[in-house]
């Protein structure tokens, strides 16, 4: 067995080759080295296999009984065997050992000791083992909301940005017939804030650039509400005058003496009526 190619043949099986062949797939540390513990562990099986199984007269050895085939003349053959009094022929097998290849080990980041799996190197990739794993703080896991709220970050740079942050669903606790949760682990997190912004400096002016027309945006609100209330208030306390105007006309004038057309003026309008004496 090829020690180069035994990995990826017992960890992913013979269409997986196939598929990488035709799209090949670039694999992390955590990935080569969980292939790495699987082959290992596999062949520690098939030793352990070879070493119970009962072994024949001869250590390492199966013995089978030898028979002689002898022509009937009839159109077939008779097989018969040998005497028991000669010694039966033993035919011995023997089992290349597997090569020896030292496990790909992962080197935590905090201990610096070599580890082979954890929590964070299989949900996150990140090379941490289960005793430097912190939950309260440094690897505290945090919602997606979170992470856009608290470090302004998008769906484009948690999804789209090379490369694309890990996660792990978990149900929501407020409603469990809600959409799963996406949980983010929080140094990954602020490594892709510092990789947007540049800065924590950059990322505190941001801020405040934004609560500034969060505050200016909500006092426009507020003045547009309070403009509505005056207008309101000042609309119920003035009263429509919908009262029909009696005219008060003044002196008869002549308009056309043959015609006997005359008219009257009201005093308080203007308004002139025209009419026809008979």
């Amino acid at each position: 067995m090829d020690s180069s190619e035994s990995p990826a043949v017992d960890a992913a099986g013979p269409g997986s080759e196939a598929r990488t062949k035709a799209d090949p797939v670039q694999l992390s540390a955590a990935m080569r080295a969980k292939i790495e513990r699987n082959r290992q562990r596999a062949l520690m099986l098939r030793q352990a296999r070879l070493a119970s199984r009962p072994l024949g007269a001869a250590e390492g050895a199966t013995s089978a009984k030898v028979s002689k085939t002898v022509d009937s003349g009839a159109g077939f053959f008779i097989e018969e065997e040998e005497d028991g009094e000669e010694e039966q022929r033993v035919r011995k097998v023997v089992y290349q050992p597997a090569p020896v290849i030292e496990p790909d080990y992962l080197v935590c980041d905090d201990c610096t000791k070599p580890f082979m799996d954890s929590y964070l190197s299989n949900s996150f990739d990140l090379p941490v083992c289960d005793k430097c794993r912190d939950n309260e703080e440094k690897h505290k896991l945090i919602s997606r909301t979170e992470a856009k709220q608290r470090y302004l970050l998008k769906d484009c740079d948690l999804d789209q940005r090379e490369p694309p942050l890990r996660f792990v669903l978990k149900k929501n606790p407020h409603n469990p017939q809600w959409g799963d949760m996406k949980l983010y682990l929080r140094v990954q997190v602020e490594k892709r804030c510092m990789e947007v912004w540049g800065s924590e400096e950059a990322l505190e002016e941001a801020k405040e650039t934004r609560e500034e027309n969060r505050e200016t945006q909500k006092q426009k609100r507020f003045n547009k509400k309070v403009k509505e209330l005056r207008r309101a208030v000042r609309s119920s306390m003035w009263t429509k005058d919908i009262s029909a105007h009696q005219h008060q006309y003044g002196p008869e004038e002549v308009v056309d003496e043959e015609e006997d057309l005359y008219k009257k003026t009201c005093t308080t309008c203007g308004h002139e009526l025209t009419y026809e004496k008979m």
